[in-house]
């Protein structure tokens, strides 16, 4: 059956003057901006895929957002490896949305890297809620989800900017993906690294409520930032090193 678009629901959750800002996404016009930020940066995605990072490093695996690749986290994987991590892309091709096959693909990725040693995953936007849905399915090979700004908590019809091109690309309504959706917070440590400069997601989606992770906290940066902006790369590297800190005692 061809999937048909359904409005995002009407009533207070859409009311600019009835909730807080940081429930809203932004404007579609932030979302474009977003993009055009991020062109002069590609050239940083040239270079091998493969993983980068000592070869005996903790194992960390990042998973890239919506219609973003490997090459867009190129950045991200090297600010990673220069801190000891050996790090892996998701080596799936560019994230076009949730398919059949996604956890799956994924479960194959996490058993190709794992040595005995949990895998930090690292999922960017779209990547940190396919990182949460793994770490549920399979918590023993995980040591922890990393969320960059990824739209977790709340009503994924209204908590985002790009609500209406994702359905159109990925060909299913955001609420119903092709496999079980657990939408809880996984049995794993996790971190939510969230943006109140964000272009496409709001920010309490991407902060999470309580009881949804277990520790959350606000970088300067825009949405693409988190995957290309050094200053930003280099606090979410260190936030990580944290929150591990913290919750390895």
């Amino acid at each position: 059956m061809k999937w048909e678009p359904t409005p995002a629901p009407l009533g207070p959750a859409t009311g600019r003057d009835e909730v807080s800002p940081d429930d809203l996404p932004p404007s579609a016009w932030f979302g474009w901006s977003e993009v055009a930020w991020h062109i002069p940066r590609l050239l940083a995605g040239l270079g091998p895929l493969g993983p980068r990072g000592p070869e005996n490093g903790p194992p960390v695996l990042v998973i890239p957002g919506f219609l973003a690749s490997d090459r867009t986290t190129m950045d991200l994987r090297r600010a990673l490896a220069r801190a000891g991590w050996r790090a892996h892309p998701w080596l799936l091709g560019t994230n076009r949305g949730a398919k059949k096959d996604m956890m799956e693909a994924l479960v194959g990725r996490l058993e190709g890297i794992y040595d005995g040693r949990p895998i930090l995953v690292v999922g960017w936007s779209l990547g940190g809620i396919f990182a949460r849905e793994l770490a549920c399915r399979y918590p023993q090979m995980i040591r922890g989800v990393v969320t960059l700004g990824s739209p977790f908590s709340g009503d994924l019809k209204t908590n985002t900017n790009v609500r209406e091109l994702y359905e159109w690309v990925a060909g299913h309504d955001v609420n119903q993906p092709p496999f079980e959706r657990f939408n809880a917070k996984p049995p794993v440590p996790t971190l939510a690294l969230w943006s109140r400069k964000d272009g496409i997601v709001a920010p309490s989606a991407a902060r999470g409520q309580a009881g949804e992770v277990d520790k959350s906290v606000e970088i300067d940066t825009r949405h693409m930032g988190f995957a290309v902006h050094r200053p930003a790369l280099s606090r979410v590297v260190q936030e990580i090193r944290v929150f591990l800190e913290e919750v390895e005692k």
